[in-house]
């Protein structure tokens, strides 16, 4: 039964006992009743005015010092809305209990946990797929070329081109460019049009040549001696053979080029006039019409490759995000002071947000209570907090019922 009822019902009780015990003859039990009815009546009376005057006026009579709810509201609102903001929601608290949870080691138990589920695994290559399927290429190809443009207008191609040859140097790509040039060379020079070319080149040159005496008759016979083929297989011979000596480390001739090749590339850096010539064209190239569309197809083939991936890895259960958290998590176990950071870090962003922002919550609160009529506030507050005072009216007619009993019984041996 609800408890509004049963105080009505305890306070009617008591009125109707009363009533009667007036019409009864003056017994001795009668009398000890009557004062037992009566201070029950009185009591319960008493407290339905009390907890009715928290609410609104008893009887709709404006009596001073009731409806002290609405009458303080304001007052009210102001300490709650004190109270959380200084209190309830204080950098202290928040941190102590951001700290106990530990939100960083839950997390990371939580993304091991998932991470373990081939679904999981999936969803996050489903998730990759869409991002990258849904980047604007087209947006972002010229957003890369203006970039590349600005950079190189304020770039020191100077500095920069000095620091590359020392990288490039250091890294062995002088000794590989002329691997690959002596490689390309070999296998040009070992083609029979090669050997053909030389041959019939070699011929053209010997016929305009103009010698006398002794030494022109010894060219003459040499001449007449070899033909197109032996002169190609001749030349082809000796290109093969300076090729294979030249890709030996330790051949002098090589380390000649080598260096002319290094000193060379120096040179180049510190010829401002070239570079600045230099910058000027690669600004022009990139600035083209043309080059947006290049970038773009450029991108387009790397998203192409890269979805392609991410395909294959879905399809197999996302192997490679396995591995790569595997990796992360290694390097975090390996260095513990990184997630004693990061802890540290998320407690006092989570701190100075609640910081930043809690009194807006004691805003909505105020803002909300001023939006609701005295009736509806009333309402409200009755239904969280009524039964429970209801229970006092209940209690108050019991304990003046108690108490009217001992009094009478009292007031008869006075």
């Amino acid at each position: 039964m609800n408890s509004k009822y049963i105080a009505v019902v305890s306070l009617i009780i008591m009125a109707v006992g009363f009533a009667i015990t007036l019409l009864l003859p003056d017994y001795t039990w009668i009398l000890i009743l009557q004062g037992g009815f009566e201070a029950g009546l009185v009591g319960g009376f008493a407290d339905w005015f009390a907890v009715t005057a928290l609410f609104r006026h008893p009887m709709g009579i404006p009596i001073p010092h009731t409806s002290l709810l609405l009458k303080n509201k304001d007052r009210i609102v102001n300490s709650l809305v004190s109270a959380l903001e200084t209190e309830l929601l204080n950098k202290e608290s928040i941190e102590k209990k951001l700290r106990s949870w530990n939100l960083v080691d839950r997390a990371g138990t939580m993304a091991t946990n998932a991470i373990l589920k081939r679904n999981i695994r999936a969803q996050v290559m489903d998730t990759a797929i869409q991002l990258v399927e849904k980047l604007p290429l087209d947006k972002l190809a010229p957003v890369i070329q203006s970039g590349v443009v600005s950079y190189l207008r304020k770039a020191e191609l100077h500095q920069s081109a000095d620091q590359l040859a020392t990288y490039l140097l250091k890294q062995g790509y002088d000794e590989k460019a002329l691997d690959y040039v002596l490689e390309t060379a070999d296998t040009w020079a070992k083609r029979l049009e090669t050997k053909r070319m030389l041959g019939r080149l070699a011929n053209e040159k010997m016929g305009e040549v103009k010698l006398g005496g002794l030494m022109g008759f010894a060219f003459q016979a040499f001449a007449g001696f070899m033909d197109e083929d032996k002169l190609g297989q001749l030349l082809q011979s000796m290109i093969t053979s300076s090729i294979k000596d030249l890709k030996d480390e330790d051949n002098e001739y090589r380390a000649m080029i080598i260096h002319e090749i290094r000193v060379q590339v120096f040179q180049l850096t510190n010829q401002e006039d070239k570079l600045n010539r230099l910058k000027d064209w690669l600004i022009l190239r990139i600035e083209e019409e043309r080059t947006e569309e290049i970038i773009k197809e450029r991108l387009e083939e790397v998203r192409s490759m890269v979805l392609a991936a991410f395909r294959r890895e879905r399809d197999t259960g996302g192997r490679m995000v396995l591995k790569g958290y595997r990796m992360v998590t290694s390097q975090v176990q390996a260095h513990p002071e990184w997630m004693h950071e990061l802890e540290n870090k998320v407690s006092q962003a989570i701190v100075k947000l609640v910081e930043n922002n809690h009194y807006r919550i004691g805003q909505l609160v105020k803002e909300n209570v001023d939006q609701m009529d005295d009736e509806a506030l009333v309402e409200m507050l009755e239904g969280k907090i009524g039964k429970d005072l209801q229970w006092i009216r209940v209690n108050g007619a019991l304990c003046g019922f108690v108490i009217g009993l001992a009094l009478a019984v009292i007031k008869m041996f006075l």
